[in-house]
């Protein structure tokens, strides 16, 4: 199925345009090329690039203009540089606010649910389908990339990123960069660094130690950028360490450019700068969008202290080098986005947004071979997540106004005004017309289940109940307890005693409580599924397609589990939305104060770099589900493992599928690594996503990062193997092993 993905990309009406190789001149490097430009700037045109608006600006200055999105930076026309327009796009091109009436976009299913696939050419086909967009729209930024770990479950963003591996992260990521440069325009990764809480995002001081965060969200954003190689890096909102993230000279000087030695320009988040002479100095080169930071930092002030010697002009002249030598190389000054929208083949993109889907959807449990469906049934029961009109998606600049319609978009409820744009919104793909279109001839009833005594008495004697719950999550707010919202956990406890064949289908931005799961007879995790949503869970529950999606992090069995049971800074956040709240408009204003007047609050990740899984092996608690944990219609056997030490060890095993229909695993290796305090704990090293026929087998080899096997050794800034046996193992989730090995590893040094 992965395979089938790029060629329907491929074949999109926008054909070559959009998938021609970037060109550079011949005669001429993209640093040649920058270097010749810049010697023919002012300072007044060097300042201009290195700050940017909101690009519902443009419309004061041009009402006809099409490209407005979420940012705009002027480029140099005399000299041919073209502007930047921007436009937010991790999981699809952004419309926030309606910027553009009528414009509508496929949505992806969340970043989790790619993340589930386990599926590099998954992830890379999703990002050269919204590239593609962006560019027709006439885009050449695309603000994508989200690669911070969930390392909190009441994480509110957790649907944007990939999950709680530093590996599955970096490597899905980078590939849906790497598909959204394909079609020569930008993309960035975010949000650099530790940006894991959204309550107080914009005040806190996220806290730990060097180590720890170059073996973990560090080394995802390593990895995405190693294999994406993304032309710009946004920088986070919140502190780390005690600097903010857009000023932390560590993070985006020695990190980034002395340690991985980053080509690319680093952007600010909107409204993440908070100085002019440290932020410059530290290596942040562009503030975008301005109208959200306290002051132009970038603009006349940053002259002005050029002029007065605070910050060297060849430090102006190396972010300026660094944004068009990126220009340049990604291909947007050679081939421009177009200036008017151009054609997009919406149908073959909904596949590519279905085929994602249907890859990430992930069977949690199933009693008695519940699934998939008969079609032979003869009654059947929908009840509850508004499955009569649509799929769930996450609130957010990542929120997408999908081709399939938005039938239902309900504001927050007593909100904070610089959350007025956020809304729970349904994109059009009902499950229940899926479900419907399958068995014509059966009776199909929905009901809301606002009423669970309805709802179990129409549940009783029907040949299967459909329970569609729901967990709504939020870009700048975290959610305060992973139990389902309202009275869903007693509408499942209902509705499964009154029925034994009932399977609950979660649409979720992470993981959920589960009260009720020895009492119903299947799960199906199908997160915030995207544009085609309902066909693709009416497939995966028809058993049209294998479930073969992997949990790309940990389902807690209770809220006290986490390193952090509470929310850091809640009760400081919730007052401060009050006061906020209460306060009359500012007239005149030309800024906005995003804090929303929190004070600022440390958080200490006490649990380094064990993260998710490694967790809950450090600490000896067992998870209600376990990173890639997933079952599949079909059965599978692994054996004959081989290890081949060295500096660079392989792992060598054969898959086999044993059951009586086709179908796809993914098996995960794992390595047994001492940690800070010398207690072997497993680390993900390896996974393959395989596809196989009833009988079929297959041999698969699996390379180790000697990274993934190493220790950070900050005196030294080295990675360090220590070498020795080490033990190997293939599994079917973080705390199921079925195949052991011991291999001798190469004792070795690594530069960061």
């Amino acid at each position: 199925m992965a395979g089938m993905i790029p060629r329907l990309v491929s074949s999109c009406a926008l054909g070559a345009l959009l998938f021609a190789p970037v060109t550079v001149q011949a005669e001429s490097t993209p640093d040649q090329r920058a270097d010749k430009a810049l010697a023919q700037m002012t300072l007044d045109e060097k300042i201009a690039m290195l700050h940017g608006n909101f690009g519902s600006i443009l419309r004061r200055t041009n009402p006809d203009e099409k490209r407005i999105g979420a940012g705009h930076v002027p480029g140099v026309p005399r000299l041919g540089i073209p502007d930047l327009f921007e436009s937010d796009g991790g999981l699809g091109v952004g419309n926030g606010g309606s910027l553009r009436p009528g414009d509508v976009a496929t949505a992806l299913p969340s970043a989790l649910a790619l993340g589930a696939s386990f599926d590099p050419a998954i992830a890379y086909a999703g990002g050269a389908m919204i590239g593609a967009e962006a560019r027709a729209k006439g885009f050449n930024v695309l603000l994508a990339g989200g690669i911070n770990l969930t390392r909190d479950a009441w994480g509110g963003r957790n649907f944007e990123y990939f999950g709680e591996d530093a590996l599955l992260s970096g490597v899905m990521g980078g590939e849906s960069i790497s598909g959204i440069q394909s079609n020569g325009i930008i993309a960035t990764v975010k949000h650099f660094a530790l940006n894991s809480q959204e309550s107080g995002r914009y005040v806190l001081d996220a806290r730990i130690g060097e180590g720890a965060l170059r073996e973990s969200d560090l080394f995802a954003f390593q990895i995405a950028i190693e294999r994406g190689q993304p032309g710009s890096v946004m920088c986070a909102y919140n502190k780390v360490n005690g600097d903010w993230a857009c000023e932390n000279a560590f993070l985006l000087t020695d990190v980034l450019r002395r340690d991985w030695r980053y080509t690319g320009f680093v952007m600010s988040d909107w409204g993440g700068v908070h100085s002019t002479v440290k932020a410059a100095n530290a290596g942040l080169d562009q503030q975008s969008g301005q109208e959200l930071d306290k002051a132009v930092y970038f603009g006349p002030a940053l002259k002005a202290a050029v002029e007065a010697g605070d910050v060297a002009l060849p430090t102006i002249d190396a972010k300026v080098r660094r944004i068009l030598r990126t220009m340049f190389a990604s291909g947007i000054i050679d081939r421009p986005s177009p200036t008017t929208p151009q054609p997009i083949d919406y149908a073959a993109h909904g596949l590519v947004a279905q085929r994602a889907a249907e890859a990430g959807i992930v069977l949690l449990k199933n009693d008695r071979n519940t699934l998939p469906l008969a079609r032979v049934a003869k009654r059947i029961v929908v009840i509850g997540g508004h499955a009569d009109i649509g799929v769930l998606s996450g609130g957010g600049s990542s929120q997408v106004q999908a081709v399939s319609g938005s039938p239902l978009r309900v504001p927050i409820p007593n909100g904070p005004k610089n959350l007025s744009f956020i809304k729970t919104t349904y994109q059009g793909n009902a499950p229940l017309a899926a479900i419907r279109a399958r068995l014509s001839q059966a009776d199909v009833t929905y009901l809301d289940g606002a009423d669970i005594a309805a709802a179990a008495a129409a549940a009783q004697g029907a040949d299967a109940v459909l329970v569609f719950a729901e967990q709504w999550r939020t870009e700048a707010l975290d959610i305060e307890t992973l139990a389902l919202s309202g009275n869903q956990d007693a509408l499942i406890k209902a509705v499964a005693a009154a029925n034994p064949r009932t399977t609950v289908v979660l649409q979720t931005g992470g993981a959920v409580l589960m009260p009720w799961l020895a009492d119903v007879a299947a799960v199906v995790e199908a997160w915030y599924p995207g544009e085609r949503g309902g066909e693709a869970i009416a497939r995966i529950l028809f058993g049209e397609v294998d479930a073969s999606g992997r949990l790309p992090l940990s389902f807690p069995a209770h809220d006290r589990q986490q390193p952090r049971a509470d929310i850091p800074g809640l009760a400081n956040v919730k007052a401060a939305m009050i006061a906020e709240a209460s306060k009359p408009p500012t007239k005149g204003a030309t800024t906005i104060d995003i804090s929303g007047g929190v004070q600022g609050f440390p958080v200490d990740y006490v649990e380094g770099a064990d993260v998710g899984y490694r967790w809950f092996e450090r600490v000896g608690e067992k998870p209600l589900f376990p990173f890639g944990h997933g079952l599949s219609y079909t059965r599978f056997a692994y054996s004959a493992l081989k290890v081949t030490g060295g500096a660079k060890p392989t792992l060598a095993f054969t898959i086999r599928n044993v059951g009586q229909r086709a179908g796809t695993d993914v098996p995960q290796a794992y390595a047994a690594v001492a940690g800070a305090d010398g207690k072997p704990i497993r680390r993900l090293v390896g996974f393959q996503r395989v596809a196989l026929a009833p009988g079929e087998s297959k041999r698969v080899t699996l390379t180790v990062d000697p990274r993934l096997i190493a220790r950070f050794d900050t005196a030294q800034r080295k990675w360090k193997v220590q070498g020795g046996s080490t033990t190997f193992s293939i599994g079917t989730d973080a705390q199921t092993m079925v195949l052991n090995a011991n291999g001798q590893i190469a004792r070795s040094s690594l530069r960061p």
